[in-house]
């Protein structure tokens, strides 16, 4: 029995054309998968970042009403004179 060159031509074509969009499917699940991780990643820091800058107008905040408290620049000084 003879087999025909094309029969194996058509069926390798069609098995590559198979393969190749399974492997696309593949790496495009790959690489959404890293770039989820990639925003994760960045949601962390920024999170942390704007945390941490909370913490420091807190402190900021607390310090200048301390030093507003503290001043003497408008208070009234008053004398106790005892005259005679």
């Amino acid at each position: 029995m003879k087999i025909r060159p094309e029969y194996f031509v058509r069926k390798t074509a069609r098995l590559g054309l198979g393969a190749t969009k399974r492997s696309q499917g593949g790496m495009a699940t790959v690489v959404f998968i890293a770039l989820l991780a990639i925003m994760l990643i960045l949601i962390t820091a920024e999170s942390r970042a704007l945390f941490q800058l909370h913490r420091e107008v807190k402190f900021l905040e607390q310090q200048q009403i301390k030093r507003l408290n503290n001043s003497t620049t408008n208070a009234v000084v008053t004398v106790n004179s005892e005259s005679k």
